[in-house]
């Protein structure tokens, strides 16, 4: 054991005094390097790398932030990807549709849109060169756009079909008594008809009778045929009974409802002395209830020559205004009171002056307004 102790050192003594020489011979330290200028110079470190992670094992820093993951090329399209047809030109190319029309309604079977909006009614054209129609009734306005004969043969068969009745009725129109302290008076006027809607056979009379005497009385047959919706014509005889001489009068007039629901009526008269005179009419309802009503109404007689045997003169003969307020128990029957007034003019003033009779005359009336 000794001896191998002695054999072990004794390469250490042989090598001993070389390595005394550098204080740090026993760090085994490269031979004679030069002095750096890193203070870490005599640490046994790596070289600094450029990149503080090159001593790390990691790919390349790619261009795309994803260019380590596996993607295709990014395509123009964000949809490339996907199994789609190439983008057409229309948004709604893909869908089987037809190819849009000029017009909204190409795609319905509809004829060409007339000029007229009633075009494609069965209408005659109008002849080159002809003049307008004039305008139709108000009430036939379909005359505008259809044949006026295909509609008189139309409203001939709405009648047909609606039964063409014929009817009957006997009108009251004033039957009243006006007291005075001069004497009373009592006057009517009425009418009684037959027939239908356009053609009807009229009989009206009217007259006073005053102090008991008959005054004033004529009677008239006409024959009375619809013009219109709203008119009838008129024409036939009037006989006078009083006053003295009687005279005879060939007749035409004109009756029916004017706009507003005016009732009016006028005449023209011929006498058998060759005398032209004319009387007018008129009158109103204004309703005050349902059953109150309010008529004025007003009665002006005129002449183109005067026939003084019976004391009537030229010009304005008379004007007779009155105010007759009615209620209607029934429709075919109401009782009314009111007030009645009467002027003669010219002529016929000087005449009944010369026979002693009133030039003006203002009563109360009371009466009654029937029908059947």
């Amino acid at each position: 054991m000794r001896r191998l102790l002695m054999l072990g050192a004794a390469p250490l003594a042989l090598a001993g005094p070389a390595l005394a020489q550098d204080p740090h011979a026993h760090h085994h330290p490269p031979a004679a390097a030069p002095v750096a200028a890193d203070p870490h110079a005599g640490h046994h470190m790596p070289a600094a790398p450029a990149d503080p992670h090159a001593g790390r094992h990691k790919p390349a820093a790619p261009a795309d932030p994803h260019a380590g993951h596996h993607m295709p090329a990014a395509p123009a399209d964000p949809h490339a990807g996907h199994d789609m047809p190439a983008a057409p030109a229309d948004p709604q190319a893909g869908h089987q549709m037809p190819a849009a029309p000029a017009d909204p309604h190409a795609g319905h079977h509809m004829p060409a849109a007339p000029a007229d909006p009633h075009a494609g009614h069965a209408a005659p054209a109008s002849p080159v060169g002809a003049e307008p129609a004039p305008p139709p009734p108000a009430d036939h306005a379909a005359e505008r756009y259809f044949p006026a004969a295909d509609m008189a043969r139309a409203r001939t068969l709405l009648r047909h079909e609606h039964g063409a009745v014929r009817w009957s009725k006997v009108m009251a129109e004033t039957f009243e008594l006006r007291p005075s302290a001069d004497g009373d008076q009592f006057a009517w006027e009425g009418a009684a008809s037959h027939g239908d809607d356009i053609h009807r056979l009229l009989l009206k009379t009217e007259g006073e009778l005053d102090g008991g005497d008959l005054h004033e009385a004529e009677v008239q047959g006409l024959y009375a045929r619809a013009i219109g919706p709203y008119f009838n014509l008129n024409a036939g005889v009037r006989q006078d009974i009083e006053p003295r001489p009687r005279r005879t009068y060939l007749t035409v007039g004109l009756d029916g409802l004017a706009p507003y629901w005016f009732e009016l009526e006028g005449a023209l008269f011929l006498s058998n002395k060759g005398d032209v005179s004319a009387r007018l009419e008129g009158s109103y309802d204004l309703r005050l209830t349902q059953a109150l009503i309010l008529e004025p109404r007003a009665e002006a007689n005129l002449a183109a020559s005067a026939d003084r045997a019976i004391g009537e003169g030229a010009g304005l003969r008379d004007i007779e205004l009155g105010l007759r307020l009615r209620y209607e128990i029934r429709q075919t029957f109401a009782p009314y009171v009111g007030v009645h007034w009467r002027r003669k003019f010219g002529d016929t003033a000087d005449d009944a002056r010369a026979e002693g009779e009133a030039v003006e005359d203002t009563r109360a009336v009371v009466g009654v307004r029937a029908f059947f």
